[in-house]
């Protein structure tokens, strides 16, 4: 009877044996599915993060892009303005008062202006906002100067007595222009040497 009872609890400690380690072997088999089930989250989450970086990135290149060519386009219509401006200017500069009121050279500054302003528009939009607040005094600043020029060819067809004290303001005001153009100049290069937060 001993030898059954002593078979009775081999058997039942193999039982008990076989079914702690089934038991242990199912938890250590649902502990590595869980590992590797966070492994691919983990991976997962750093593939949709490396996506988002990229799409951030490839906005920012593209924003830096259009920022760029809006900046060019402006400068360019607006020095096509300021180039027929000067030449005005100087002309009248030249001439022995009473110089004739030319409306026609003043119309086509006045279209170069309406155009760079027009393309201002496109700077506004792109910003960011020092580059906006530097391009309105810009256009602000050159609507003034074309206002003196005008003023001046005006007085110079009636042989004005301040001819002089009217070529010194417009001094001035050129010099706060090319100031105004300085400031957007450093302001749109700060902005394109911006570089991309990837956090």
């Amino acid at each position: 009877m001993i030898s059954v009872l002593v078979a009775a609890v081999g058997v039942l400690g193999t039982a008990l044996g076989a079914g702690l380690t089934a038991i242990i072997g199912a938890r250590a088999e649902n502990r590595r599915q869980a590992a590797l089930e966070r492994e691919q989250v983990r991976k997962d989450l750093a593939q949709k993060d490396n996506q988002i970086l990229e799409l951030r990135v490839e906005h920012f290149r593209w924003r830096r892009e259009r920022r760029q060519a809006a900046y060019l386009d402006f400068l360019q219509a607006l020095a096509a303005a300021d180039r027929a401006n000067q030449q005005e200017y100087r002309s009248l500069k030249a001439a022995t008062p009473p110089e004739p009121f030319s409306l026609e050279r003043f119309s086509e500054i006045r279209r170069l202006f309406k155009h760079a302003e027009q393309v201002a528009d496109s700077v506004l939009l792109e910003g960011p906002d020092p580059v906006a607040s530097a391009t309105q005094e810009l256009v602000s600043q050159f609507g003034t100067l074309i206002q003196e020029v005008r003023d001046f060819a005006e007085a110079h067809a009636r042989s004005a007595d301040d001819l002089h004290g009217r070529q010194q303001r417009i001094e001035e005001i050129g010099e706060r222009f090319l100031d105004s153009r300085l400031e957007l100049l450093s302001a749109a290069r700060a902005a394109l040497d911006d570089i991309i937060d990837v956090r």
